[in-house]
């Protein structure tokens, strides 16, 4: 499913250039409910249930109203959503960043590596956050290409520099921080 996500708006784009643009949500909104029930079916956690009902009800929205902001908000509410996430797990001491850790990294941790990765809800805070602003300025001032380009990959090649950038800071400086 993850390179359908990456394939969604390009190939939204260039549908709605070949095929009328409710003939294409139509046809996504259809996916999407395929998708869902096949989710349902499966028995998989509520919140893996989140983002197929979020593309139902925005592909919902996008055909009734024959809205392609509609389709083009989808990544933005994906982002907001992750970025409401992060706060209520840095909020709430849920530490996602150091579950996440742990399910990846078979190593023990030391105990400054845990106090790192508890503080990194913040810093994905802020990095959702910027996200979310991107996604929000691409759609409201950006070409559909542009916007095709960003919602596909280009949050990758972001996420990917936000994620290099905390390792090479929690292995120079993070962990040190506290040490003792």
């Amino acid at each position: 499913m993850k390179f359908l996500n990456i394939l969604f708006a390009p190939l939204f784009v260039l549908f709605i250039h070949y095929f009328e643009f409710k003939s294409v949500v139509l046809a996504y909104l259809v996916g999407a409910l395929i998708y869902l029930v096949y989710k349902i079916k499966t028995n998989v956690s509520k919140r893996e249930l989140i983002s197929p009902i979020l593309y139902v009800v925005l592909l919902g929205i996008a055909y009734s109203f024959s809205s392609i902001q509609a389709v083009k908000y989808m990544p933005t509410t994906l982002s907001a959503m992750f970025f409401i996430m992060f706060i209520d797990s840095h909020i709430h001491k849920k530490y996602m960043i150091l579950d996440f850790t742990k399910q990846f990294y078979k190593k023990e941790l030391q105990k400054s590596e845990i106090e790192f990765l508890k503080r990194g809800d913040l810093y994905w805070v802020f990095v959702m956050g910027l996200n979310t602003l991107i996604h929000i300025y691409i759609v409201n001032f950006c070409s559909d290409i542009i916007w095709a380009f960003y919602s596909s990959i280009g949050w990758y090649f972001y996420f990917f520099t936000a994620l290099i950038f905390q390792i090479l800071y929690g292995k120079i400086y993070g962990t040190k921080v506290h040490i003792g």
